[in-house]
């Protein structure tokens, strides 16, 4: 088994007004040799935006985009003409694929919205773009593994990558086993909220540990808690 642990305080910082964003790997201004990507999960963005403001339209090409609310509601708009709103226990995924234009607004005028964004390279390139969003009950995540984003899951939104993420909301003293859907996969176990022990190593809220070379991951809560596990193939464009 291999790991890598990311801690919160270590994350790259950027606060422009109306954003706060924090890096869990390199991206724009924030740049670490060491924190470019985690196999393929490229990108995992930590969000505030201030009511009213958003990313004004901009594009993306051959990345798999997922969106995870985590407080308040977020408006998409793109240039397939779609128009939705993204609501907390709501997956959002848009497949770039050969090219895309979309904005993200806070679509409430009276509190923020917190979200998680994370790109991952894809399986195949310069697909027609596609999107998906789906609503999951919170309860279904009590103390075990909901599955939200699958390559073969009909209950999940579609991931053009062999990549499979999932959420568990964790009671004090619980735990709990990932088992690793396809072998020589790596997973990425980012804590939303609470302490738990990953595989005996302790984390705190927003730290993260990335794990290799092992076909399960082991979780117990500290507390209560929230873990969001992202499992990615760690050679890029390996199929």
């Amino acid at each position: 088994m291999k790991t890598i642990l990311y801690k919160s305080s270590e994350r790259g910082h950027a606060n422009h007004g109306w954003l706060d964003s924090y890096h869990s790997f390199s991206f724009a201004s924030y740049y670490d040799p060491k924190k470019v990507h985690f196999g393929a999960l490229r990108v995992l963005n930590d969000d505030t935006v201030h009511p009213g403001y958003g990313f004004g339209k901009h594009p993306h090409e051959n990345m798999e985009i997922v969106s995870i609310p985590l407080f308040g509601d977020l408006e998409h708009k793109d240039s397939t003409g779609r128009h939705e709103i993204i609501k907390q226990n709501d997956v959002q995924i848009m497949s770039a694929g050969s090219g895309i234009l979309h904005s993200e607004m806070n679509a409430n005028k009276d509190k923020e919205v917190k979200f998680l964004q994370i790109w991952v390279f894809p399986k195949e390139y310069n697909i027609e773009p596609r999107y998906e969003q789906k609503t999951f009950k919170p309860e279904d995540r009590i103390n075990i593994i909901q599955t939200v984003v699958a390559p073969d899951d009909d209950k999940a939104v579609h991931i053009n990558q062999d990549a499979w993420f999932s959420l568990s909301k964790l009671e004090n003293e619980t735990t709990i086993t990932y088992d690793v859907k396809k072998d020589s996969n790596g997973v990425y176990v980012f804590v939303i909220d609470g302490d738990v022990a990953v595989d005996g190593q302790q984390l705190a809220k927003r730290d993260a540990l990335g794990i290799s070379e092992t076909n399960t991951v082991t979780v117990k809560a500290n507390s209560n808690a929230e873990v969001l596990f992202i499992e990615v193939p760690m050679n890029i464009g390996e199929n």
